[in-house]
């Protein structure tokens, strides 16, 4: 089953390719975005400048907790004007747009094209009273046999469930949002459709019968587009602000930022063709754990395990559960500095990685830990919930938090080959917890498998590979896009090593 854009299908857009040609990425996660310009050669692989990067975050905004997209937007088209200008100076041309983000959030557009009130964050409660009412209309078995969709109470069929009135609107996924802006054109882009709950897992189109069931409208959200497909060229007033090319053209890509972020993993194995041989970890404010396959896993057994089914690029299926993330770290250390106390990163993870083995952990999937608050706080809470004591000192925060996650990406491993029956012999993590030495060398012993690290800037990378693909600037299928990513990333390699016999306190040594 293929229902992606192949290499041999893949759409040319009408635009001039002239060498050397560059490729703008928009990836925007939960805490920043960035615009950058990447390029890419058979010889050395993929190369990123990063142009602009703000800050993105929610706000407390008519009772809820919203995204600052004005402020968002604002910065996404000065991060574009100054890439057109580093392209320029350069003596290069950008052909291309593409953007990534998060998902299941939405923003709800007028007949007129206007955004009606700033989108709600998936970290706002407000679905939570709509998950009931839902499944008392289609239940979670029916609803997973459809959709294959893990349960999380922000998804976006929740959200939705929540609006007041959804007469004369449409719901724009974030990035389909950003695109819309940018060409005046309304499209979804199927990678990020599929974590909606509202999109058929097997089909590859939306599932009406999900929403006449809960009375959603079947045109709540535009039509469906594949990555590599062209999104439409700028607006005007766009290339008024960027000085961007007129035939500047939007492509999608995988608009969902781990969609992106897989396509970029370093494999050399068979993962496209069924035969999951790798595992991987898209590591950042959530960690994205899972396999790649070629046809969903929709049994009453994978439901029960709380496993995703969502496309991936050239229509592979990403079969994932979301685990707790470095959210946890990130929350822990602004607490802390607010506190006063203001230790680097990499002198917390060293401090960390000095103590004992053996110590407390906490799950890192409880939604107690969604929403931003004192996080050390509720991790010391959780601890003694669990009957043991964790030290009120950083250090042994971060040590819980890191031990914690490995031990949530194993067990979710352990899952992945018992429900789909195939097994992994490498894990890859890729994003942000690449650069986690002691998260990387941790999830190698709770897993037992070599753990490689990187690249960091995954999502960026496979969100500029399907642009240039599209563009014709490299051909191939998922093994050649990733030959290219091996060809130009230094990678980390993590050997497991079990704890010796009779041995509980062993300290970790990460390599340096």
């Amino acid at each position: 089953m293929n229902n992606g854009t192949t290499a041999s299908t893949a759409p040319a857009y009408a635009g001039a390719v002239s060498a050397p040609a560059v490729f703008a990425a928009v990836d925007i996660g939960a805490s920043s975005g960035r615009v950058m310009l990447g390029r890419v050669s058979p010889e050395s692989g993929v190369s990123l400048e990063t142009i602009h990067r703000f800050p993105n975050g929610v706000i407390e905004l008519h009772g809820g907790l919203r995204w600052d997209f004005d402020a968002l937007f604002a910065e996404l088209l000065k991060g574009l004007a100054a890439a057109a200008t580093a392209a320029r100076e350069n003596g290069e041309r950008i052909v291309s747009i593409g953007i990534d983000t998060w998902a299941v959030d939405y923003g709800l557009v007028d007949k007129a094209g206007e955004l009606t009130a700033q989108p709600y964050s998936y970290r706002d409660e407000r679905s939570r009273g709509t998950v009931e009412r839902v499944h008392a209309v289609i239940s979670p078995e029916k609803l997973y046999a459809t959709t294959g969709l893990q349960y999380l109470q922000f998804n976006t069929v929740y959200q939705l469930a929540a609006e007041p009135n959804l007469d004369g609107v449409q719901a724009l996924l974030i990035p389909d949002l950003i695109a819309f802006l940018l060409t005046g054109e309304r499209r979804t882009e199927a990678t990020n459709a599929s974590t909606t709950g509202l999109f058929d897992a097997v089909s590859g189109e939306w599932a009406t019968e999900v929403l006449d069931a809960l009375g959603l409208p079947r045109n709540i959200f535009p039509p469906l587009i594949q990555p590599g497909e062209p999104v439409g060229t700028l607006l005007s007033s766009v290339l008024e602000q960027t000085g961007l090319p007129a035939d500047t053209t939007v492509v999608a890509v995988g608009s969902h930022d781990t969609a992106s972020a897989v396509a970029a993993v370093p494999s050399q194995g068979p993962g496209t063709t069924g035969q999951a041989d790798f595992a991987y970890i898209s590591s950042g404010t959530w960690s994205l754990v899972g396999v790649e396959l070629d046809a969903p896993v929709l049994t009453e057994a994978s439901r029960k395990a709380n496993f995703t089914n969502e496309r991936g690029v050239d229509g592979t299926i990403r079969y994932l559960r979301n685990v707790g993330g470095l959210w946890l770290l990130s929350e822990c250390q602004r607490t802390w500095a607010v506190q006063g106390f203001s230790q680097s990163l990499p002198a917390l993870l060293d401090s960390a990685a000095a103590l004992p083995a053996g110590g407390p952990q906490i799950n890192a999937d409880d939604p107690a830990f969604t929403a931003p608050d004192n996080m050390p706080d509720r991790i010391r809470a959780a601890v003694r919930n669990t009957g043991a004591v964790l030290p009120d000192r950083p250090a042994a925060v971060v040590r819980c938090i890191m031990d914690s996650l490995a031990a949530g990406y194993a067990r979710t491993l352990a899952d992945a080959e018992r429900l789909t029956g195939r097994s992994t012999g490498v894990v890859h993590i890729v994003g942000g917890g690449s650069q986690n030495r002691l998260l990387c060398q941790l999830t190698a012993d709770a897993t037992g498998k070599p753990v490689v690290a990187g690249p960091v800037e995954a999502t960026a990378q496979g969100n500029v590979l399907v642009q240039a693909r599209a563009a014709g600037a490299v051909a191939g299928g998922l093994a050649e896009l990733r030959a290219l990513v091996v060809a130009g990333t230094a990678l980390e390699h993590y050997e497991p090593a079990g704890l010796e016999s009779g041995t509980s306190q062993r300290r970790v040594r990460v390599p340096r």
